[in-house]
C-alpha cells in the first residue's frame, strides 16, 4: 500500500538542512560572506523557504544558534545542584570556557552578537528566548544555595549572576586574555569570597 509524502517531515527536514547550512558556512566561510542565497543553495532549498520561516540573516542565525544551545527536546539545561555551589558554578563555566573555543559555536556567537547590538527587534528576540530564561536558571540555582546557607540571604542574584558569569563573556568577546580552566576555577572562587555571607 502507497502512502503520500508528509509534507511536516518534509518541512522538517528542510528547516534542518537550513539550520545545519547556515552554522556549517558561518564557520567555514565567516558571517559577512554568508547570504541568504548561499545558506538556500547549500541547504538544498528554495530561497522563499527560508524567507517563509526567518525575516533576516540574524534571525535564522539565531534559531540555528539555539540548536547549539538547546537539549533535545527544545529546552535549556538547568545548572547542576550537587550541593557544592563553587563545583557546581566551575562544571558550568568549564563548559561555557569549551563551548566558546570551539570556532564552530565562537563564530556563530560573534556572528550573532554583532547582529543583536544592530537590530531591535532580534535583541527583544534574544532577551526573551534566550537571555532571561538563561539568567533564570542560574538564579536558581543561586537561590538554592542562598537557602543552603552557602550565600548571603540578601545578595542581589541579578548583580550576581552578572559578576559570576559576565567576566568570562567579556574576555571572550574582546580577547583580552585566555579563556580556560585554570581562569574561570579562579573567577568562580574570588566571586564567591564577595558573595558568601559575612
Amino acid at each position: 500500500m502507497s502512502t503520500s509524502p508528509d509534507p511536516s517531515r518534509r518541512s522538517q527536514s528542510s528547516r534542518r538542512a537550513i539550520l545545519g547550512a547556515a552554522l556549517d558556512l558561518v564557520t567555514e566561510v565567516g558571517y559577512t560572506k554568508v547570504s541568504i542565497e548561499r545558506i538556500a543553495a547549500t541547504a538544498g532549498v528554495g530561497k522563499q523557504t527560508i524567507y517563509r520561516w526567518w525575516p533576516s540573516k540574524g534571525s535564522l542565525l539565531f534559531d540555528a544558534f539555539l540548536t547549539l544551545t538547546q537539549t533535545a527536546d527544545g529546552s535549556l539545561a538547568g545548572l547542576p545542584d550537587t550541593g557544592d555551589l563553587a563545583t557546581d558554578l566551575k562544571h558550568v563555566l568549564r563548559a561555557t570556557v569549551e563551548e566558546l573555543n570551539d570556532p564552530r559555536y565562537d563564530e556563530t556567537m560573534r556572528a550573532l552578537h554583532t547582529e543583536v547590538v544592530h537590530d531591535a527587534a532580534l535583541a527583544a528576540e534574544y532577551a526573551t528566548r534566550l537571555d532571561h530564561p538563561m539568567r533564570e536558571l542560574k538564579k536558581d540555582r543561586l537561590r538554592a544555595a542562598q537557602r543552603a546557607g552557602q550565600l548571603a540571604e540578601d545578595l542581589d542574584l541579578d548583580v550576581a549572576v552578572e559578576v559570576i558569569f559576565g567576566p568570562v563573556l567579556n574576555r571572550w568577546l574582546q580577547r583580552t586574555g585566555p579563556l580556560d580552566t585554570e581562569y574561570v576555577d579562579n573567577l568562580v572562587d574570588t566571586a564567591l569570597n564577595g558573595l558568601r555571607p559575612r
